[in-house]
């Protein structure tokens, strides 16, 4: 089976796969005339936008919920494998896939809003959404939404629930299938709440790890500061083949710099798409800049963080596939959290292990939330029709026992399946998102327009010329409503205030 999984991933991963996504990126910027640097300011507003309902979560828990997504396992073991298999240079790379993958994340987001529609009580939309709405491709949209289900629901959970497991098990000697009781428990606490309940602890959960990571970058940074110019000379050169030691893998480490940075931050994945539809906004746009915001938080902060970690006190080792090793100072060592936790042992002796297991806690519990609510949005998607009643709470079953199977199994075959998921989703929505660039656009423009003139953007599918934007069309018409219900109750208001006098 484990062969079967690592040729499934030879497949899907080639270097077709790393083009296609940075030319999406690079089409992307430029057909928005880099919409992720000319707002940048304005996400960062945008961000702390308050509007929420009964039946929608702010911008910001969007905001949380896509970073909760997004800062994970990625962000810590995926960094220190694309060092180990493509060089310092592969950081280069995430760099330039997170700032074009910024303009995907807008597209994506933006499409999200545009398409979204209100099932029950509460706000539902994606990448099969707007699929089936913008594209009219329904049996695309179907199978995108199984594919999702069984990548976030099956295949990617156990990667981080395993290196939970893992370095728990490493900092404090845990059982991993202990540690896999402890985090079902948990987490079947949360997700059985709800929506609100998985958005209300990633908006307080977040920030804090986030935050708390940063800051410990900084101060490892400050105890090499002698060193930092260096390791960028490092890193620059390492990406096009200036130095000696890496010149000859340049095509690794575009390759796993793009691969590692696509499974951290996902940008043309469609992640942030679903939680991005339950906001709360007046415009599309707004969430569309909010998201791109988040790929610069979770690859140019955290990331980086780690990535800087790992080089400047020189705690990795280089071995690219099917070559000696480069560089071996951590020899016989995995690649993985092990790298970052030598890194802060330099640092802090023997507080490595222990932060390395409270920090990882963090990261993949949240990161685990967010997948349990993208496979309920698909699920969702393909229930509307209530046939089955029962499956949703079946899948939160299947779903907590992979995330007690991700602990006790080994971390290759997790990687290799998360691959396999992540890779797939990111060929299907990169070639949805393309075909749907022409609304996405319009929505832009819409929303630029207004900037100019100064107005606070509010969405009118029909104005922008958008089709199938159902959700926003029967919300302009109840805003008339509730706009002449309150004129005509101030108009009578008035008239007896007259009579009274």
């Amino acid at each position: 089976m484990e062969e079967i999984v690592f040729w499934l991933v030879d497949q899907v991963w080639s270097m077709a796969l790393v083009i296609f996504v940075l030319a999406g990126g690079l089409f992307f910027t430029v057909a928005t005339r880099f919409v992720q640097f000319r707002y940048f300011i304005q996400s960062i507003k945008l961000m702390f936008e308050r509007q929420k309902s009964d039946s929608g979560i702010s911008s910001f828990q969007a905001f949380c919920l896509a970073l909760a997504g997004r800062i994970g396992i990625g962000n810590i073991a995926g960094v220190a494998t694309a060092i180990a298999f493509g060089g310092p240079g592969a950081v280069f790379w995430m760099w330039v896939t997170a700032l074009l993958g910024g303009a995907s994340a807008f597209i994506e987001s933006t499409l999200a809003q545009v398409y979204k529609t209100k099932i029950g009580n509460e706000y539902r939309g994606g990448t099969p959404y707007f699929i089936e709405k913008g594209l009219g491709w329904k049996k695309f949209a179907i199978f995108m939404a199984i594919v999702v289900t069984i990548s976030y629901g099956i295949f990617v959970p156990g990667i981080q629930s395993n290196t939970i497991a893992a370095s728990f098990e490493n900092a404090m000697g845990l059982n991993p299938a202990i540690t896999g009781v402890i985090i079902v428990a948990i987490l079947g606490l949360i997700i059985f709440g709800g929506v609100k309940r998985i958005a209300s602890v990633a908006d307080k959960v977040v920030p804090f790890m986030a935050l708390g990571y940063i800051v410990l970058m900084l101060i490892i940074l400050i105890a090499y500061i002698d060193q930092i110019p260096a390791m960028f000379k490092l890193i620059i050169s390492s990406a096009f083949g200036f130095n000696e030691a890496f010149g000859g893998i340049v095509g690794a480490a575009v390759a796993w710099g793009v691969r590692r940075a696509i499974f951290s931050a996902v940008p043309g994945v469609g992640e942030a798409t679903y939680s991005s539809a339950a906001a709360e906004v007046t415009h599309p746009a707004k969430q569309g800049l909010v998201q791109a915001f988040s790929i610069y938080i979770d690859t140019i902060f955290v990331c980086t963080a780690t990535a800087f970690m790992i080089l400047i006190s020189g705690m990795y080792s280089v071995t690219p596939e099917g070559q000696n090793p480069i560089v071996n100072t951590m020899e016989g060592v995995e690649p993985g959290p092990i790298y970052t936790q030598a890194a802060i042992d330099t640092v802090f002796p023997g507080f490595g292990s222990l932060f390395l297991a409270i920090a990882i806690f963090f990261f993949a519990f949240t990161t685990l939330m967010a997948y349990y609510y993208i496979a309920e949005t698909t699920i969702v998607f393909l229930n509307r029709n209530q046939k089955y009643p029962w499956l949703l709470t079946a899948f939160k079953f299947v779903f907590l026992g992979m995330v007690f199977f991700g602990t006790v199994r080994s971390a290759s075959l997790m990687w290799a399946l998360g691959d396999i998921g992540f890779g797939s989703m990111a060929w299907l929505n990169m070639f949805a998102i393309l075909l749907l660039t022409k609304p996405a656009l319009k929505a832009l423009k819409d929303f630029d327009l207004q900037m100019k003139a100064g107005k606070n953007p509010v969405f009118d599918p029909i104005r922008a010329g958008i089709k199938n934007a159902d959700f926003w069309v029967e919300k302009a018409k109840n805003d008339i409503s509730s706009d002449k219900h309150t004129y005509l109750k101030t108009q009578e208001q008035t008239k007896n205030d007259n009579l009274d006098m």
